[in-house]
Order: C-alpha cells, then sequence, then structure tokens
C-alpha cells in the first residue's frame, strides 16, 4: 500500500510543481517585476524558498538554500533579497527542488510519515507536512496563474498528474 501512496503523492507533488514551472515559464518580463511582495518573481521565490525548507529533513536553524539564494524569507516581517531574481535563477532553484522531492520520496515509509515533522512550530507529522508543502506550492501557482491571466488573458494549462518516473 505504501508503493501506491508514494506513487501517488510523488505524481501529484509534480504536477504541483510543473504548473509552477509553466507559469514562471510564461511569465512575460513586463509582468515579472514589480513591487513586492506581489512582484511575479517575489511571489515564485518565496513558494520555492518554502518547497526546499519543508522537504529539509533539518529545521530552519540548520538550513541553507542554494547560492545565490539567502534566508530572508525567515523575517518576522517581509524582507525581500536584495535584487529580482530572474527566471533562470528559479527555475534552476526550481529543479534543485525537484531533486529534493525525489531523495524525499525514495525515502518515505509508514514510519517515515508518522513521525514528527523538524518543524515544531507546525505541528505536524512528516506525512501531514508533505501534503501542506504540495498545497502551498499549489496556492502559489494558482496566484500566479491568476496575475499571468490579468496582465495577459492566457496562463498555462492545468497539469493533471506529474511523470510516474522522474529522471533526475
Amino acid at each position: 500500500m505504501m508503493d501506491f501512496w508514494r506513487s501517488a503523492i510523488r505524481q501529484q507533488f509534480h504536477a504541483a510543481i510543473d504548473m509552477l514551472a509553466n507559469a514562471i515559464e510564461a511569465c512575460p518580463d513586463s509582468v515579472w517585476s514589480g513591487e513586492t511582495p506581489r512582484a511575479f518573481w517575489y511571489l515564485a521565490f518565496h513558494v520555492l524558498f518554502f518547497l526546499d525548507l519543508y522537504l529539509s529533513e533539518e529545521d530552519e536553524s540548520r538550513f541553507h538554500p542554494p547560492p545565490p539564494f539567502g534566508l530572508t524569507e525567515l523575517e518576522d516581517e517581509v524582507v525581500p533579497p536584495e535584487r529580482a531574481y530572474g527566471k533562470d535563477e528559479l527555475l534552476g532553484y526550481l529543479e534543485h527542488c525537484r531533486k529534493k522531492l525525489e531523495t524525499v520520496m525514495a525515502g518515505m515509509t509508514e514510519a517515515w510519515v508518522t513521525n514528527p515533522c523538524p518543524f515544531s512550530y507546525r505541528n505536524l507529522s512528516n506525512g501531514e507536512l508533505l501534503l501542506y508543502n504540495m498545497r502551498h506550492v499549489q496556492h502559489h501557482a494558482a496566484q500566479l496563474n491568476m496575475l499571468l491571466r490579468q496582465a495577459t488573458d492566457s496562463a498555462p494549462r492545468w497539469v493533471s498528474k506529474g511523470p510516474q518516473n522522474v529522471k533526475i
């Protein structure tokens, strides 16, 4: 039964990540910039940062995103990064997160999903955190698609299912 759930969650999580990637790729330069915290690039960075963090095996005190990304998202107030990140940077970060997801999914066991997640303030099991994280990605992918539709009258199509086998 665990193999079924591992496969289903993996495919749905990749579908959510694919929708995020499609929104980032579809965003024209005229929509990319803007005032933080509502700028398209900033919302994309925000969701990738927390996707990465919540796929980590350690809490935020030992978390380090890949360069050039910093830890500004952990501040209590919105503190945007010193500069806007480009599409290529964020798509690279997205690929980093895909690889991390595959590592998490490969190690998913019944014991692991029921253990407490490393973020005590979330009060969730690892399995619940995985679903929480997927919902967060989908929430912001939808938000970015809405921004695209408002600005360009177009948005990427729905991705119903991710690939069964992911080659990383």
